[in-house]
């Protein structure tokens, strides 16, 4: 894709009311969709046009559009949303680091997710929030192996949320069904050629610099249009290596080098992520801003705040909701689609 270009949707609409629209030419399917929307502004460079109506829209941006409306990939995952249940096995996580360390302890959480209804466990052995300790391989494969022997097979998806070639390797070998890198395999060299040789699913999430300088990278010009922009020449590369766009998911990386009012302001543009032609991850459980929008200090207490910054990825097809309380985010989406999405 020119990332040069891009549509973003606006004026949104569900249910009987978007199929009308939709019927009657005055608005179309976003991502091939149940929601639609009514008008777009045009973007060429720094060049902003609109908003215009979506009959407005002119010829030459047809191309655009068709990947704007279109159906992206599901990967190899099932269709529709997916509620994905985030189990930390390290000491140091910011939310619940230490309550699953042992294989014991994360099993039996993965149980219970499993019998909750998750569609992915995302098993995660380093911590990525901010200035946390780096991890090497050996041990992050020393806490993922014993969980991951237990939980493979068991119905569901099985994420491994690692920087590492090596990890990802070892996880993939042990029957792991997608690999989740924050570094969007920027960080470990031989990461790219590994899974460009794999046919697994693989989430390239938006982060500048690492969990430990990040916060030193939060200049944007438009915080939407860059991520996006940036997003875009990840998955480039990852096509010119051999990572097929079909296997690729996109996470914009909410609280990574992004401030409040930046996350914020994606979770309101959400539907410029459509752009990409590619399935998309949030991840808002229980993170910082949160806190700072409620006043919640303790992040275990954010759950209602997490409903809330998830919502609007209810727009977008298949999104798949990174959580800690997947019970609460199962019941939100069978909420959504029984009211807005039928």
């Amino acid at each position: 894709m020119d990332a040069r270009r891009l549509i973003e949707p606006a004026g949104l609409m569900w249910g009987s009311e978007a199929r009308a629209a939709i019927g009657s030419g005055i608005a179309l399917p976003l991502a091939g969709g149940s929601t639609a929307f009514t008008v777009v502004t045009l973007i060429e460079g720094n060049v902003r046009t609109g908003p215009l109506p979506v009959e407005r829209i002119p010829g030459a941006w047809n191309d655009e559009l068709a990947v704007l409306t279109g159906s992206a990939p599901m990967t190899d995952l099932p269709p529709g949303a997916l509620v994905m249940g985030i189990l930390n096995v390290t000491p140091d996580s910011f939310s619940d680091g230490g309550q699953y360390k042992t294989a014991r302890q994360a099993i039996s959480r993965a149980d219970d997710m499993i019998a909750g209804g998750v569609s992915v466990i995302d098993i995660g052995a380093e911590s990525t929030r901010p200035f946390a300790d780096i991890v090497t391989s050996e041990e992050e494969w020393g806490r993922l192996s014993p969980v991951l022997k237990e939980i493979v097979g068991t119905g569901v998806a099985i994420s491994v949320d690692t920087r590492n070639a090596r990890t990802m390797e070892a996880a993939l070998n042990a029957g792991a069904s997608l690999i989740n890198d924050v570094s969007a395999l920027t960080y470990d060299p031989d990461a790219l050629p590994l899974l460009a040789e794999r046919s697994c699913p693989v989430i390239l999430m938006h982060m500048r610099g690492t969990p430990e300088t990040m916060n030193s990278f939060t200049s944007y010009e438009d915080v939407a249009v860059d991520v996006v922009r940036e997003l875009a020449a990840r998955i480039e590369k990852a096509e010119r290596a051999g990572v097929s766009r079909s296997r690729i998911i996109v996470d914009p990386g909410i609280g990574f080098a992004k401030n409040t009012e930046q996350n914020c302001e994606l979770l309101r543009r959400l539907p410029i992520f459509a752009n990409l032609d590619c399935r998309l991850v949030l991840g808002t459980s229980r993170k910082r801003f949160i806190g700072s929008l409620t006043g919640v200090t303790q992040a275990s207490q954010r759950d209602p705040g997490t409903l809330a910054a998830s919502a609007p990825g209810m727009n977008l097809p298949g999104t798949l909701f990174r959580v800690h309380d997947y019970v609460a985010m199962k019941q939100a989406v069978q909420v959504w689609e029984g009211c807005f999405a039928s």
